[in-house]
């Protein structure tokens, strides 16, 4: 539910590129002709490849929300997915931009948006670091990480409402989460286009490798 912040966030800062996006998915739905609209391509490739995430979401919910949520996966989720960003910026030819963009490159940041579901692993780190590996260059990749979290947590959001709404004395801090996630998202959005824009995700590296090593730290010494 905190999520919700962060798509508002997310809506907001793209507007126009969603706006764009939407209208020429509808003029593709109505006119055959439409279709080769390089935004109305766009706009299907990224209801297509938002589909992967929702099927194993719901699939593995159990999961996910059972033996997934423990700390000693996350530390090995913040060391494994560091050693992937390393060889995807390694390899990253960053040759194609949004125009340039094929179904199967969507998808794959599609599927790849599935492993997130393992805590630590990170949404956007992972849906970038497929993107790069496909040859789009980093700040295309980090739009379209974007672009594809707004179905994802969406349906997250309408998922567990019911769940949130029963209890009412949760309502009150979960609203005071959602005005911070919004604020948070809506600077991280900003900054980590720019950043990234002459910057590699490598940098965000040793934060997760330093992150392990405290988490791991406290689990052995039974401070957590």
């Amino acid at each position: 539910m905190v999520q919700f912040g962060a798509i508002i966030a997310v809506l907001l800062y793209f507007r126009s590129d969603l706006i764009r996006l939407i209208g020429a998915g509808l003029r593709a739905i109505r006119s055959p002709a439409a279709r080769a609209d390089p935004d109305a391509k766009l706009a299907g490739y990224l209801v297509v490849g938002s589909i992967p995430v929702g099927v194993f979401g719901l699939a593995l919910k159990s999961v996910i929300e059972g033996p997934l949520r423990n700390l000693y996966v996350i530390v090995f989720a913040l060391l494994a997915w560091s050693v992937v960003m390393v060889y995807a910026e390694r390899h990253a030819a960053q040759n194609r931009s949004e125009r340039q963009l094929t179904l199967r490159d969507v998808v794959v940041m599609g599927f790849v948006q599935c492993i997130a579901l393992i805590p630590g692993i990170s949404r956007s780190g992972a849906t970038i670091s497929a993107g790069l590996l496909r040859g789009v260059t980093r700040v295309e990749a980090t739009r379209l990480s974007f672009f594809l979290a707004i179905p994802a947590l969406t349906a997250a959001t309408v998922l567990e409402l019911p769940k949130a709404l029963k209890n009412g004395a949760d309502l009150g801090p979960t609203l005071l989460g959602i005005a911070v996630a919004f604020v948070v998202a809506y600077a991280s959005v900003a900054f980590l286009l720019r950043f990234v824009a002459g910057h590699k995700i490598t940098a965000f590296v040793p934060y997760r490798i330093a992150a392990a090593v405290v988490l791991l730290g406290l689990l052995v010494t039974n401070v957590v």
